[in-house]
């Protein structure tokens, strides 16, 4: 049973049925309110440009409001890059099919180089190469508006539907850390260098942030040290 789950990705869901419908409903409010904004702003015309990628961001934004992926620079960037490219790989490539290639191709690199990698950035600068002639007809107009009007609506959405749960604050670095650390966690506490050597290591983007990291080994350094001071409480208390 394993063996198949893990040559398909498949991982256990470790995440609470409440985290699972907020995110939902995320997804759901987020674009509505992206659509009638563009149409509120826009004379009625706006919600023909809400961009189909952003639902793919909707899902980073409200499924995994922590991750690096989900952050406002790799959001904002990643979407404005990919549509610069695409234009720009729509006008000077005479084949679609290679002008398609190349724009997305070359948005993963220049968003890797400039740490705003988000996925549906590619599908941004795909729409551009292929989006028809109303999106051509728009030309560099189309990284303004409507790749990055929709961009930034949608992180400042994130902040504002994700600031009603205290646990799910938006960006990354507003979620509450608890002040006072105990002496195993301080102690088993990993260093930014280390950190960052441990996942230049791997030589592969890992998605996930430097603080939830941390947590994650003080979790786990806590959790490994409970049977050993269980043992010990128990050991004392009949000399006491």
């Amino acid at each position: 049973m394993s063996s198949w789950k893990e040559r398909l990705g498949f991982e256990l869901s470790v995440v609470s049925l409440q985290e699972k419908l907020i995110s939902t409903l995320g997804g759901i409010f987020s674009i509505w309110l992206l659509i009638v904004t563009d149409r509120l702003g826009l004379d009625g015309i706006g919600g023909s440009f809400v961009v189909a990628s952003m639902g793919a961001s909707a899902v980073l934004l409200f499924a995994v409001p922590h991750g690096q992926l989900s952050q406002p620079w790799p959001v904002i960037a990643g979407h404005g890059l990919s549509a610069f490219i695409g234009v720009f790989c729509a006008r000077h490539i005479a084949q679609p099919e290679l002008a398609a290639a190349c724009a997305v191709g070359l948005s993963i690199g220049v968003m890797h180089q400039l740490k705003c990698i988000h996925p549906p950035g590619g599908a941004t600068a795909l729409t551009a190469v292929i989006g028809g002639q109303t999106v051509h007809d728009l030309g560099y107009g189309f990284v303004v508006f409507p790749i990055l009007v929709n961009a930034t609506l949608m992180v400042t959405l994130a902040i504002l539907l994700n600031a009603c749960f205290h646990w799910r604050r938006y960006p990354a670095f507003l979620t509450r850390r608890p002040q006072e650390k105990s002496p195993i966690a301080k102690a088993q506490e990993p260093t930014h260098e280390e950190i960052v050597k441990a996942i230049q290591s791997l030589d592969s983007f890992v998605d996930i942030t430097e603080d939830d990291l941390i947590r994650l080994c003080q979790i786990l350094s806590v959790h490994r040290a409970e049977p050993a001071l269980a043992s010990a409480k128990a050991t004392a208390t009949p000399n006491q």
